[in-house]
């Protein structure tokens, strides 16, 4: 069998590259987008051109942003003294699609990992430390997964906010052991919010 141009090998290779992405579905996908769809095509090249010229992360939560403050913390309507710490940007999206949580958020992209070369600094945990020295906060939620890596960075942070004297509350396991949060489904999550427990010092 002869192969694909190597363009076309290129951007299968391409679309194999996104999570959950096997070599049929980019050959679908790929075959979709040539096949009369140019508009759509153009449009999705385009779209992402632009996103990774002008997204960035919020200088105060992390989250990406077109602008220097995402709009959770711009809003002045938000309960200050609550901090919700996630590990994704996907993590915040499905506890805010709850609509149960009014607070702020924090996000680490990614957890505590030494065999990965992932630690405090690549967390940007000195920038967290910033926020509870405003003294604004009087409680963190530490909703980073419940994985060995997960809860190993909560009880981390759980630490530093004791040494700021801020209350640090733990989601219920409502999310399965070794589940990622963004799969997780709202009521769940609802579930897991409104039953969070006190860990490290009181």
């Amino acid at each position: 069998m002869k192969k694909f141009s190597p363009i076309l090998q290129d951007l299968i290779e391409a679309f194999k590259q996104l999570p959950g992405i096997g070599v049929k579905s980019a050959q679908r996908i790929v075959f979709y987008l040539l096949q009369g769809n140019t508009d759509k095509a153009l449009f999705l090249a385009e779209t992402i051109q632009n996103s990774l010229v002008s997204i960035q992360e919020c200088k105060i939560c992390r989250m990406y942003s077109e602008e220097e403050l995402c709009e959770i913390c711009k809003d002045t309507k938000r309960d200050q003294s609550l901090l919700c710490i996630v590990e994704s940007p996907a993590d915040l999206m499905a506890l805010e699609n709850t609509m149960q949580f009014n607070g702020r958020y924090f996000v680490l992209m990614g957890h505590l990992s030494p065999i990965d070369g992932i630690g405090p600094d690549e967390l940007k945990i000195n920038q967290l430390k910033e926020l509870f020295d405003l003294n604004t906060i009087n409680e963190v939620i530490l909703a980073t997964s419940p994985t060995v890596d997960g809860e190993a960075t909560a009880a981390y942070i759980a630490s530093v906010a004791g040494k700021f004297d801020i209350k640090a509350t733990r989601i219920a396991y409502g999310v399965p052991f070794g589940g990622e949060i963004e799969y997780v489904d709202s009521n769940t999550l609802i579930q897991a919010m409104l039953n969070r427990n006190t860990i490290g010092k009181q």
